[in-house]
């Protein structure tokens, strides 16, 4: 995360996110595959780092005179993303942050950070138990999970300890505040899941 101040000297918070360049990967139609869908790749490797079978899907083996299908390099991720206008896209072709323009909304998902486990008050924001009357060992504690006559059971979802975080989620109409498209930049007004480093998708806002 960072911020940038506007003309007038007033800060926003952003996150700058590498986006790109990604290339088409596969291209799946609803003749041949049963639905349409555009699936992309994204972050250079050394190709020997791929499978045989992943450089095949990508075109990196030698056929005829040593060419690559479409002029895909080796790519670390491969993403799918389902769309009505699959047909618009090439194998090979290139997609840059300059498909995003400042001002517009988007949605970024992610894994959120892993904080091991916790409990309920980390966890939930619990409260916890009151800190006089004696009580030394119950400020962390959920306190009743469940009845003990008519339902002598705990119910399903009960918000418990347990592991938290780790887990897919998706920061909706987030603000494109600035765009980089020599260095493939691209920031958003405020937070997006996951560590610094890890992989986010951004789609064009569901709800804008």
């Amino acid at each position: 995360m960072s911020q940038i101040f506007d003309e007038s000297g007033v800060v926003t918070p952003v996150t700058i996110i590498e986006a790109g360049p990604c290339y088409v990967t596969q291209v799946k139609t609803e003749k041949k595959d049963g639905y349409t869908a555009v699936q992309i790749g994204f972050s250079e490797i050394k190709e020997s780092r791929l499978s045989k079978g992943q450089k095949g899907h990508l075109g990196l083996l030698a056929k005829g005179r040593g060419r690559k299908k479409g002029n895909i390099p080796a790519l670390r991720y491969l993403r799918e993303f389902r769309t009505k206008d699959a047909a618009e896209h090439t194998v090979g072709q290139a997609l840059t942050v300059e498909q995003f323009e400042s001002g517009e909304r988007v949605d970024v998902t992610g894994k959120s950070k892993g904080k091991g486990f916790a409990g309920v008050v980390k966890r939930y924001g619990f409260g916890g138990g009151i800190k006089t009357h004696g009580q030394s060992d119950r400020w962390r504690a959920p306190g009743s999970i469940g009845g003990t006559s008519g339902t002598a059971r705990v119910f399903k979802g009960k918000r418990m300890p347990g592991r938290m975080g780790g887990e897919r989620f998706t920061a909706q109409n987030l603000q494109v505040v600035r765009i980089d498209a020599e260095r493939n930049l691209i920031a958003v007004k405020g937070s997006v899941p996951g560590a610094k480093g890890s992989l986010v998708v951004i789609r064009k806002a569901a709800k804008g």
